[in-house]
């Protein structure tokens, strides 16, 4: 009778060490160069900001589907014949697969709009209502991309081209 309770309490306590990693706090502070930095470990002489992390950077492949018919619902603008112009990416200032995504977009030459997440509630509820969960998240017309594949976004633009 002893032996599986031991076991049930080594258990939880395993998965209660399992999870804290995730639950680590993020800040973020500018450094003696003018440069801002994120980590769990701030120099203890930094003026430092703790940081509300409510939503993962989507790190695995590309997902892209249809919005439309994922969340059922109609758009709300006309997106029979997408533009680049109607490109709009959700993101965070700490997200690296952002920052690809940004940078794929200068080198290529499209234009989007970009939505910060994290600094604006209004831009936060924009981006829980095309279904996100994780950032990056690119909408172009009626097509969504989870995460970011260069190769991936070349097929979705060509295919959004009127």
């Amino acid at each position: 009778m002893k032996r599986p309770l031991a076991r049930a309490l080594a258990f939880a306590a395993f998965v209660a060490f399992a999870v804290l990693p995730a639950a680590a706090q993020v800040y973020k502070w500018t450094g003696p160069d003018g440069r801002t930095h994120y980590g769990d470990r701030p120099p203890e002489d930094a003026k430092r900001q703790e940081l509300r992390i409510g939503v993962q950077s989507f790190g695995g492949p590309a997902e892209v589907d249809t919005w439309t018919k994922v969340l059922k619902r109609p758009p709300a603008v006309d997106t029979s014949k997408p533009r680049n112009d109607s490109i709009t990416m959700y993101s965070t200032a700490w997200c690296p697969h952002c920052k690809r995504a940004k940078a794929y977009f200068a080198r290529k030459g499209v234009g989007f709009r970009e939505v910060d997440i994290e600094a604006s509630d209004a831009g936060r509820r924009e981006f829980e209502e095309y279904g996100g969960k994780g950032v990056p998240l690119i909408i172009v017309g009626e097509r969504r991309m989870r995460g970011f594949d260069p190769d991936a976004m070349d097929r979705l633009l060509a295919s959004a081209r009127p």
